[in-house]
């Protein structure tokens, strides 16, 4: 129970300490060291579907969004700038051993700044002590996402074919895999 409380105390009294630095030397701080990552909640859904209707020409709808809330296997997340701004969402569905990432975005005023990266890797820690390999699958229309998977250690393993709605039909997604558990 200690170990757990001065784990937190430190956690709490870093970010504090980031927070006052980017203050007072504010090139002492990355903009991506101040982001935070919570739980996602119905009050955000209108920040979120503002994301979601600019980032996707075919966006999930907010009837969408409340079925994972409900769903006892999905955990929902907000990445917060330091002035409560939503600077992205990501969603991750976790069962039997398993674990796959339904969805990322970042808002389009935070895209490049590494908002993308900070999410991903809170999903992959997330998603280690609770399966063994963690999945998604991402348009082979958007070069940035599969940068970004690749650059992470996920491994292209598959096509769905005609995963996706798209303008003239449907587009192919590629199915990407991460192992979470080390190889002997």
């Amino acid at each position: 129970m200690w170990k757990l409380l001065h784990k937190l105390k430190s956690a709490v009294v870093y970010d504090a300490d980031r927070e006052f630095y980017a203050k007072v030397f504010p090139d002492s701080v990355e903009a991506r060291d101040l982001l935070r990552l919570r739980k996602m909640d119905h009050a955000d859904l209108p920040g979120v579907m503002a994301i979601e209707t600019v980032n996707y020409e075919f966006p999930w709808s907010e009837g969408v969004f409340k079925d994972c809330f409900r769903a006892m296997n999905y955990t929902n997340w907000i990445c917060e700038a330091p002035d409560e701004t939503i600077a992205g969402y990501a969603i991750i569905s976790v069962a039997a051993g398993e674990a796959h990432i339904m969805n990322i975005s970042v808002n389009p005023a935070f895209q490049r700044q590494g908002v993308g990266r900070k999410m991903l890797e809170h999903l992959i820690e997330y998603a280690r002590p609770r399966a063994e390999t963690l999945y998604l699958e991402v348009r082979p229309s958007n070069p940035g996402a599969i940068h970004l998977y690749r650059s992470s250690g996920f491994r292209e393993i598959g096509i769905r074919k005609n995963y996706y709605p798209a303008k003239n039909g449907k587009e192919d997604a590629i199915m990407f895999a991460l192992d979470l558990v080390p190889m002997l």
